[in-house]
């Protein structure tokens, strides 16, 4: 997928081959991608003018051809227009939004014989025809890369529009008031891909900063205080630290439950063909990191903590690979992708079973109980979310008191939740069109009051049902772990003391974090990759080489988050915990930097190679 779909900006600038109303040097420029025989188009007609009539020589509109798919008469409609002489475009472009209420077979017949031309052999002027049909072709092949999904859609100053066209609000955009360039910064931010590593990077360094300052001792203790509620005798209190590292952490195990449930159902892990090279990657560079690291620590107070090793990074994996461009295949993003998630699930059955506390079984029995109503309300098909959340608050605080790590109600909680968009997604849109057709039609009454009560009830039922719920909470919630959650939790648990005391005496568990995460991270994924693809259990894709695949696993031996997180769980003691947190830091960066350099590398000859094929 383009980068120009992905940040909703324009493929390509205006320039003198558009259709252009408005100078050249104006401030603001409106591009429209739409049909003629969209209603919606037709509609918007009267609004542009009404706004081209406001802003004056401050704006230049364009119009760019999306013709209705499947629609011979929209996309006739359109070469007719291109048909035209380039001085009469747009008096042709407003006979044919126009004319009639609805465009018609008659419409595109008079307006044809008002340009001269024969509507009955329209391959008379054989040479316009063509310049017609490649001009609308150039038109829908640049709404594919702007990602145009739907007519019209508005583009202003480069940047798609996905606002509401009320005029207040299409006026705010148009002139980029505060609110609408904070917006449009924040959704520019969160597209970038590498975003979410970016601000774990820099949670990270403040973090460390603040623990090297003077500020350190009110920083730590800062974290250290305590904050919880008390009903009648009974008081539940915890660390602020713990809060975030037990408590809003789990919001993130929720997205990276939902995730995993999504990838198996209707992801790239859904068929078995597709799945088997990524789970073989990810459950070597599982096993092989343990393993080296009990090699070198084979006993002792440290032979607990074989799974810091084991994890990876998906945020700042993901977003390394994304930042090499066009060096790096999609396929080869989409393997790193799946197989961090499978990381992702093997790390959250480590925890449950070798990092959680003395267990409760009357609490555990409670949390299945509320397991199995979850399960219930899944098999019933419920839809709404808030029975869900409802529930899935009971079972944080029964896992929590059963003893088991209490992140691991968000993976329970995800599991549960519907995945699967509505069977009947075109039977729900038909309806709500026939719903919004229906209030139109009583015209003034709409526009003073607005929808009837019952419509809207009506609209809310089917909005609740087009999309699932896990779609709907991660597209909610997935925002507020990749940019609130991770975060905080980088700054509660990344600052360590740079001192040389905290390493005396630890090198040999540093050592073993670093060789886990560095050698065996690659390694392991390497070697079972390509022993799957052996066996003939997996396939390996031939858009990427096994050079570039290294160079992907190297990038899994970023572990940071979620090594951070089970090195806080196996190593109690502080001096133990920093030394490890040092290694895990050092790793992570010798990780990223080989992984890097061996893809950009890699890249590189391949292009070169397709080159000299090419040539």
């Amino acid at each position: 997928m383009s980068q120009a779909v992905l940040s909703g900006r324009l493929d390509r600038p205006v320039d003198q081959s558009d259709h252009i109303l408005g100078p050249d040097n104006a401030e603001i420029t409106l591009v429209e991608y739409g049909s003629y025989a969209c209603p919606h188009c037709r509609a918007a007609n009267d609004r542009i003018a009404e706004i081209r009539d406001q802003f004056g020589d401050r704006m230049r509109y364009v119009f760019r051809h999306r013709p209705l798919t499947g629609s011979e008469l929209a996309r006739r409609a359109a070469e007719l227009a291109e048909r035209s002489e380039p001085e009469r475009f747009w008096d042709v472009h407003i006979e044919l939004m126009t004319r009639s209420e609805t465009l018609t077979e008659d419409d595109l017949v008079t307006v044809a014989r008002e340009l001269g031309l024969d509507p009955e052999h329209p391959d008379v002027a054989t040479e316009m025809a063509r310049r017609a049909k490649a001009r609308v072709d150039a038109d829908e092949n640049s709404s594919r890369a702007s990602g145009v999904m739907i007519t019209p859609t508005f583009f202003i100053n480069g940047r798609r529009y996905d606002g509401p066209w009320d005029e207040s609000s299409f006026t705010d955009a148009l002139i980029g008031s505060m609110g609408h360039r904070v917006r449009s910064a924040a959704l520019d931010f969160a597209s970038w891909a590498p975003s979410t590593g970016v601000l774990l990077l820099l949670a990270t360094l403040l973090a460390v900063a603040f623990t090297n300052s003077a500020l350190g001792p009110s920083f730590n203790a800062f974290w250290e205080q305590y904050l919880g509620f008390t009903l009648g005798d009974a008081s539940f209190r915890m660390s602020l630290r713990h809060w975030v590292n037990d408590g809003l952490l789990s919001v993130f195990f929720l997205v990276v439950g939902l995730e995993i449930k999504r990838e198996f159902t209707v992801g790239h892990l859904a068929s078995r063909r597709q799945a088997a090279l990524p789970i073989a990657g990810a459950v070597g560079g599982m096993v092989v990191p343990a393993l080296l690291y009990l090699i070198v620590i084979p006993q002792g107070p440290w032979a607990h903590g074989w799974g810091v090793p084991m994890a990876t990074d998906t945020a700042f994996a993901v977003a390394l690979i994304v930042m090499l461009g066009q060096r790096v295949p999609v396929e080869l993003r989409i393997f790193l992708t799946a197989a961090a998630i499978v990381d992702d699930i093997g790390a959250i059955i480590v925890v449950a079973l070798f990092y959680s506390g003395d267990l409760h079984f009357g609490y555990l029995l409670a949390a299945a109980a509320i397991a199995g109503t979850l399960a219930l309300l899944n098999a019933s098909h419920v839809y709404r979310v808030w029975p869900y959340m409802l529930l899935g608050i009971a079972l944080w605080a029964c896992v929590h008191a059963g003893g088991l790590h209490a992140t691991l109600a968000g993976v329970v909680l995800a599991l549960f939740i519907p995945t699967r968009p509505p069977p009947n997604l075109r039977a729900l849109m038909t309806q709500a069109d026939t719903i919004i057709a229906a209030e139109s039609r009583h015209g003034d009454e709409v526009l003073r009051h607005g929808p009837s009560i019952q419509a809207m009830r009506a609209l809310d039922a089917i909005h609740d049902r087009l999309e699932s719920p896990a779609d709907r909470m991660l597209r909610h919630v997935e925002p507020w772990s990749s940019y609130l959650v991770l975060p905080v939790f980088a700054l509660a648990n990344a600052g360590v003391l740079l001192a040389g005391d905290v390493l005396r005496g630890h090198e040999p568990l540093m050592l073993a974090i670093i060789a886990g995460l560095v050698i065996g991270k690659p390694l392991g994924m390497v070697a079972a990759s390509a022993l799957a693809v052996w066996l003939g259990a997996a396939v390996k894709p031939a858009e990427y080489s096994w050079r570039q695949l290294s160079g992907a696993g190297a990038l899994a031996g970023i572990g940071f988050t979620m090594s951070l997180f089970i090195a806080g769980q196996a190593f109690p003691v502080e001096a133990d915990f920093a030394a490890a947190k040092i290694a895990v830091f050092a790793a992570s960066i010798l990780s990223a930097v080989i992984g890097v350099a061996v893809l950009w590398m890699a890249g590189g000859d391949e292009r070169a190679e397709a080159r000299q094929q090419a040539s």
